[in-house]
Order: structure tokens, then sequence, then C-alpha cells
């Protein structure tokens, strides 16, 4: 498993609390982070900060809990954006987590 997307301990402290339904969770935490990301570009769009920061923030703790270090830390720099009140710079954001994303939903699937 790929270190660099996802922690171990993480992943198999979830496995082992959730039992038969961890691939259930794993199934909502990629449907739920899409709704997000694209919550996020649509927010970018139309330049509205406090909405980037609500979904990044919702995004944030999601991937934390799924022990997605990486994403958790783009989501917390995209989250800091919004609060600040700026979108300069959100598209890029946006871009990066969509593609941490994709790493972290490919190692999710081999689960």
């Amino acid at each position: 498993m790929s270190l660099e997307h996802l922690d171990i301990v993480s992943i198999n402290g979830l496995r082992e609390i959730m039992g038969d339904e961890f691939p259930q969770l794993i199934d909502i935490f990629i449907s739920d982070s899409e709704l997000r990301i694209n919550t996020i570009a649509e927010s970018v769009t139309v330049g509205d900060p406090e909405a980037i920061r609500r979904a990044a923030h919702t995004l944030k703790g999601s991937a934390s809990n799924m022990g997605a270090s990486a994403l958790t830390h783009l989501c917390h720099v995209l989250e800091d954006l919004g609060h600040e009140g700026r979108t300069d710079g959100a598209q890029e954001m946006v871009e990066e987590i969509a593609k941490e994303f994709s790493q972290v939903k490919a190692v999710l699937k081999t689960l």
C-alpha cells in the first residue's frame, strides 16, 4: 500500500473498527469526496470564498479520518485561503486536491 497517500495504521484501525462495513465506508468516502471536490470547484468558479472554506473544511475532516494526510493538508491550505476571503490560487489548489484524491481513491479501491 502506498504510504505516500494513506496512513496504513489509520486504515488498519478503520478496517478493524468497521469490520464487514469497511468497504461501504470506502464507497461513502469516495462518493462524498467527489461531491465535495465538485462543490469546491463550483465555488471557485463563482468566486465564493466562504463556500470554498466550508467544503474544504468538510473534505479535510473526511480525509483526515481516512488517513489521507497529503489530501488533508491540501484541504487545510484551501480552507485557510477561503477563511482569508481570498480565491487567488484556489483553482490551482482544486487541481492539486483532485489529483491527490485520485491517488487516494486508487489506493482505497485496492483494499
